[in-house]
């Protein structure tokens, strides 16, 4: 059970409601947008999840003991510049990443660009910021923390994996969020201050550097090798023309 209280007293959050389920975080942080709460960051909290959304319109698969939560914030505590909005999902997966590479010591973490968290080439943690027409955002965060991959639809099991298979323990969901909001909190005010240390910072946690990748986006497609990510936040591919920045778009292996 998420400890509302304790998240308002030792977290940046201004307000907070808990759901046993919702159709998608994302969503219902939307609707509350609309009533103009007075007090942000907002923060939604569902146990599970009918309708969870990725990105392109993809299923989010929420499993039963996930944590998936939606942040409803003004634009001004990541940065009202619009050129740092590509860095919002960054920032977050950053703060993932660095929440929970103390409960997988050892473990390969990294992030897959643009906006999942991975451990060996598996994802452990989806990303979806979503931007409203009032420039505030809600960050849609989902981490597999005491799912586990034997519940799991058959054709997720193989690319995804779950903190509590990799640790071999279940874990606090109130503590592991207070420790993600707090990180939260600290990589908004790198984003506010230098949103090239955030960019650094995912550079550093690129799983895909050297890998030969086609980028899709719209109805077109870019393939080259992976350079990183740019101090903007854009991937960087290395195709025939030279080394290319891409801003939006999902990334795979590069076909034969």
């Amino acid at each position: 059970m998420i400890d509302l209280v304790r998240i308002l007293r030792e977290t940046f959050v201004a307000q907070a409601e808990h759901h046993p389920t919702l159709d998608s975080t994302n969503s219902q942080a939307a609707r509350c947008a609309a009533r103009r709460p007075r007090e942000l960051p907002l923060l939604v909290v569902a146990d599970e999840q009918t309708g969870g959304r990725g990105r392109g319109g993809k299923r989010w698969w929420t499993g039963s003991g996930s944590l998936a939560f939606s942040l409803l914030v003004d634009p001004q505590t990541v940065g009202a510049d619009r050129s740092r909005s590509p860095l919002v999902a960054l920032a977050s997966a950053v703060a993932v990443a660095e929440t929970l590479r103390p409960l997988l010591p050892g473990r390969p973490l990294g992030i897959h660009w643009p906006n999942d968290v991975a451990v060996d080439g598996k994802k452990l943690c989806g990303i979806l910021v979503d931007v409203l027409a009032d420039r505030r955002h809600v960050i849609g965060i989902g981490v597999n923390t005491n799912s586990t991959m034997a519940e799991a639809p058959a054709e997720l099991q193989a690319t995804t994996a779950t903190v509590r298979d990799l640790s071999g323990r279940e874990h606090d969901q109130t503590d592991m969020l207070v420790a993600l909001l707090r990180q939260l909190d600290q990589q908004f005010a790198t984003l506010r201050r230098d949103s090239a240390a955030v960019a650094a910072a995912a550079d550093r946690l690129c799983t895909q550097r050297g890998q030969r990748l086609t980028l899709r986006w719209e109805n077109r497609t870019a393939s080259g090798i992976c350079r990183g990510i740019a101090p903007d936040g854009a991937i960087l591919l290395e195709t025939p023309a030279g080394v290319e920045r891409f801003y939006s778009g999902t990334t795979g292996p590069q076909n034969p």
